[in-house]
């Protein structure tokens, strides 16, 4: 274990003996991490914090910090970080409300550029980019190989699905279905196509793909006289062979928020 000697560190919090803590980095007494984990010069962990194997934690970070919730009384929320993340300069992590799932969880493989923030109760799963001082309010969840453009903002209790491609400056409201392209407003989103880059860079068929670009057309070619839930229930039977066309189905049926569409307005199931 390499401790800096000016690093202020509880006797109480578990660091791994191959882990690594910079000078005026400050651990707190309920922080555990783990094996060849890295936290640079000035890092501030705090709160019941668990950070898994090889991640690398920059300076000025703030992580496991109580929710910014005003019904928050100190309770024992939790913040658990998986394994090789890199969480880079000035990104600002909080723990869970009793409310919520009383922990904020993320996953492994993800990038944090600089000043990002995750907010309490948010679920980041694996292989995410989130681009410099791009947001997410409280409850919000993050699938899998999603990109967020810096400076984006997502809305509290949305979800963004596997896969998706969110642009720069975007302000989300809505779920962000997976599969796909988004950039815009919260009240002018436009869905520009499938993340075909993104899926191939990531192993995901051609033919998959493919079905997936018919699927989507199939949703949002809909008119007035043709309702949502017939498109997907069409969709559901024509490509029930297909893995993500059902997860993308899925995705639909459980939206509690409405999903994004390019006209801005909501797509909702009923």
């Amino acid at each position: 274990m390499t401790i800096h000697e000016k690093a202020v560190v509880e006797p109480q919090a578990e660091i791994d003996g191959s882990a690594t803590i910079g000078p005026y980095a400050v651990i707190g007494k309920n922080v555990v991490i783990g094996s060849n984990t890295t936290v640079d010069a000035h890092a501030v962990i705090s709160g019941h914090t668990t950070i898994g194997a090889n991640n690398h934690v920059g300076s000025f970070t703030s992580i496991g910090t109580p929710p910014q919730d005003m019904h928050y009384s100190g309770e024992a929320t939790e913040l658990i970080i998986g394994n090789n993340n890199q969480i880079r300069e000035y990104v600002s992590i909080h723990r869970g409300t009793v409310n919520g799932n009383g922990k904020t969880v993320i996953g492994d493989n993800n990038l944090l550029m600089a000043y990002t923030h995750v907010a309490h109760d948010c679920i980041i799963h694996n292989h995410v980019i989130m681009a410099n001082v791009a947001t997410l309010a409280g409850h919000v969840e993050l699938g899998s190989h999603v990109n967020l453009g810096g400076l984006t903002a997502i809305h509290q209790f949305c979800r963004v699905g596997d896969y998706s491609y969110i642009g720069g400056m975007s302000g989300i409201s809505k779920d962000v279905p997976p599969f796909v392209i988004v950039t815009g407003t919260r009240k002018r989103m436009r869905i520009s196509g499938v993340n075909k880059i993104g899926m191939k860079r990531n192993g995901v068929s051609r033919e998959a793909v493919s079905k997936l670009e018919k699927a989507y057309k199939m949703i949002y070619r809909s008119s007035e006289e043709t309702l949502l839930k017939d498109s997907l229930t069409e969709i559901e039977h024509r490509f029930k062979d297909c893995v993500e066309v059902q997860a993308m189905v899925e995705f639909f049926r459980t939206s509690t928020r409405g999903v994004v569409k390019n006209t801005g307005k909501d797509l909702g199931c009923d």
